[in-house]
């Protein structure tokens, strides 16, 4: 499949690959122009419009005084060196780890155990900050990290095949936005070199990444 579609025909035809008797992920993959060896990497946090169809799991390591309030905000965990034992112990029924600025310490030592998984509070995604009950709230919302991978890669899911159309692609606008601005300081070159949607049983269908970019700030 060489064609490259426009926004509106790709999500047109993603309806049609929807086949698992499941609510399928629609996976949006951005191939970036960026010399991984040669620049950090590409992160940051978007706030999805339409939420992301998931409601994620919240964790928060913070001083035991502040406890309650992670727990008000609905963190399923909070805790402070007892949560940091706990997960050296095995336990990760969390999908975002929040940690307050005066708790890095407690935190870094875990760097081996959440690192591989992605887990690790960084104030460039947000999940480092006093803020508890806001921060809390949008990551159950609609609120999603990125980062590009090794491959020069940018990949997440933006929704569920049962969202309606115009859901998804405020959600598709609002991560190419975030993409784009998180471009490295003083780069050149093609930036965005392929678009890619896909469902999480289905083909990836290619977007021509020109006619994607335009549809940031729609």
């Amino acid at each position: 499949m060489n064609k490259l579609y426009s926004p509106a025909e790709a999500f047109e035809l993603l309806s049609k690959t929807a086949r698992a008797k499941f609510d399928e992920t629609v996976d949006l993959a951005i191939k970036l122009g960026v010399d991984t060896s040669k620049n950090p990497s590409v992160r940051g946090t978007v706030n999805l419009p339409a939420g992301s169809g998931k409601t994620k799991k919240v964790a928060v390591i913070t001083r035991p005084e502040r406890v309650k309030e992670a727990e008000e905000a609905g963190a399923v965990a909070a805790g402070g060196e007892d949560l940091a034992e706990k997960i050296k112990s095995g336990f990760m029924d969390f999908d975002v780890l929040i940690a307050t600025p005066d708790m890095m310490g407690t935190v870094g030592k875990l760097g081996k155990i959440l690192g591989p998984r992605g887990l690790m509070p960084n104030p460039k995604s947000g999940t480092v900050t006093d803020d508890i009950k806001k921060t809390v709230g949008e990551f159950k919302g609609g609120k999603v990290e990125f980062k590009m991978d090794k491959g020069g890669v940018v990949g997440l899911g933006i929704g569920k095949a049962s969202f309606a159309a115009d859901a998804l692609k405020q959600n598709f606008r609002a991560v190419l936005s975030a993409v784009n601005s998180a471009r490295p300081s003083g780069f050149k070159g093609v930036y965005v070199r392929s678009v890619t949607l896909s469902l999480t049983m289905g083909p990836g269908i290619k977007l021509d990444p020109r006619l994607a970019m335009e549809e940031v700030g729609k």
